[in-house]
């Protein structure tokens, strides 16, 4: 199957909090406090027909006793599961929504599809096809088959080969990472070392929120087959011998880059 073809309901969420018409705003205050990923809850009566939805800005100066019914927003922007991934997320862009409910033709709602899952399906498409071009890259440079696996691997043991990241770079992969949006490191095993090809900004982002592991497809190449492989060299050729010796280019601080006097 094309990706572009990809139905919503491949990566939308299933298992998503609900709150009947009938209920008390105070009651929806409270479970809102303890946190929504989405700001607020849909509504759905007992046959899990979606009615609306209520969020902060409906409780906005909302006084006494109400009801949900009484205050939820019922004009919505709807997926059905079978919308195509690429759709889903050119509607939530376009019209600035955070998420869209799924339903079927009943109205049923059946899961949420947001700007997480959307950039999820992404990394799922990308990540794949980068590891692909590296082992393709290595296995024609060196005449070797290379192979690939999935695990953890320790952030503080990673040998960078990129000299530079950007700051603000970092503090969007700091972001990912706190909401599970980041994708996995591309890191080369070489005998006892581990090369970290792809993510330096989110390795160093991690290293920063204090992970000590993260995910990461592992090409394994055996120092018996390749005696001096590329990357070592150009690692060692460039000083790098941990993420501590990567530079962080703070645009900022950059000479071209003037910042204005507060006035008065």
């Amino acid at each position: 199957m094309e990706f572009d073809e990809v139905p919503v309901e491949t990566y939308m969420t299933t298992e998503v909090d609900t709150v009947g018409p009938d209920a008390w705003v105070t009651d929806v205050v409270d479970r809102l406090k303890g946190g929504s990923p989405y700001g607020g809850l849909p509504v759905v009566d007992e046959a899990d027909r979606l009615l609306g939805f209520v969020g902060a800005i409906d409780l906005l100066e909302v006084y006494g006793a109400k009801s949900v019914a009484e205050v939820m927003t019922r004009e919505l922007v709807v997926a059905r599961p079978e919308m195509t991934v690429k759709d889903a997320a050119r509607v939530i862009f376009r019209t600035g929504h955070q998420f869209l409910p799924v339903v079927d033709d009943a109205g049923t709602l059946l899961g949420i599809f947001s700007n997480g899952d959307a950039v999820r399906s992404q990394i799922e498409r990308t990540t794949p096809s980068k590891v692909q071009s590296t082992r393709e890259m290595l296995e024609r440079t060196h005449g070797v088959s290379i192979g690939v696996s999935e695990r953890a691997v320790d952030v503080a043991s990673l040998i960078p080969t990129q000299r530079e990241v950007y700051g603000d770079e970092l503090e969007g992969r700091k972001y990912e990472l706190q909401n599970g949006l980041a994708e996995p490191l591309i890191v080369v095993s070489y005998g006892h070392e581990t090369l970290l090809v792809d993510g330096h900004h989110r390795a160093l982002a991690a290293q920063r929120l204090g992970i000590d592991r993260m995910p990461a497809h592992v090409l394994t190449v055996s120092p018996d087959e390749i005696t001096e492989l590329g990357l070592r060299k150009m690692a060692r050729l460039g000083g790098l011998d941990s993420l501590a010796d990567v530079d962080v280019n703070d645009y900022v601080q950059h000479p071209l880059i003037e910042k204005t006097e507060p006035s008065g």
